[in-house]
């Protein structure tokens, strides 16, 4: 019904701790206290629809606590930091974002798609000056997705990559090509191509090993836009 990280149920979770603090209020103020506490515009039927789910859900819960006790207060003050806390981050993000524009690599990034400001400069902070790499491999490296593979004697075990990387970089580009194959409607996109090439029946590799050659394929075709200072346009991509 809310994202646990939305504003609207953060502030609903401050004003609402307990399901008898709902219970006490018609369907009518619960609509009215959901459209002043967002800032996204939202419809009446669309906020009615809402208050309806609401007050169904605490009719049908049963609180081990009272609405009086001190963990309901301790739940407001968790739900106050925790909003507090994401308008920091989202403050640091705009700082960063405006520090990357002033890069040529940030343009760069943006161009390939499914990657957002937010994205692109988390991106920059944990590669740094992706140039220093004098090829694909020493990214990959650095990323912690390059193959290891252990053989003995006539046995050959399953490769898997090495993780000995930057493991906050190799999340955020696992979580990139995720966004990419939810974002595949928007626009064509080499990587996701790759991405379907490998889940054919000939190839027929499970999602998380495709999506870890996706992010090989982005690495490379990272450092070779940067390095050579061009944007992402599909119909020149190889």
């Amino acid at each position: 019904m809310f994202t646990s990280k939305s504003e609207l149920f953060l502030n609903f979770v401050q004003l609402f701790p307990h399901p008898d603090c709902v219970l006490s209020l018609s369907k009518t103020i619960i609509k009215n206290r959901i459209r002043a506490n967002t800032n996204k515009k939202i419809s009446n039927i669309m906020a009615e629809k809402k208050a309806i789910q609401i007050l169904e859900i605490a009719k049908n819960s049963y609180p081990a606590v009272s609405q009086n006790d001190v963990l309901c207060d301790q739940l407001k003050a968790y739900a106050k930091r925790y909003q507090e806390l994401l308008q920091q981050k989202e403050c640091c993000i705009n700082k960063m974002v405006f520090i990357a524009e002033q890069r040529a690599e940030y343009s760069i990034i943006l161009s390939l798609p499914g990657i957002e400001p937010n994205t692109a400069v988390r991106l920059m902070s944990e590669i740094g000056d992706i140039t220093r790499f004098a090829n694909n491999k020493q990214l990959n490296a650095y990323a912690g997705i390059d193959i290891r593979r252990f053989q003995s004697g006539k046995t050959f075990y399953k490769d898997k990559i090495n993780k000995g990387g930057n493991k906050h970089l190799r999340k955020l580009l696992f979580l990139i090509i995720q966004n990419m194959i939810k974002l595949r409607c928007y626009g064509r996109n080499h990587n996701i191509e790759y991405y379907d090439k490998l889940k054919t029946q000939s190839y027929n590799k499970c999602h998380k090993v495709a999506s870890i050659a996706c992010v090989n394929k982005l690495l490379k075709l990272l450092l070779h836009l940067i390095t050579h200072n061009i944007h992402y346009d599909y119909r020149l991509a190889a």
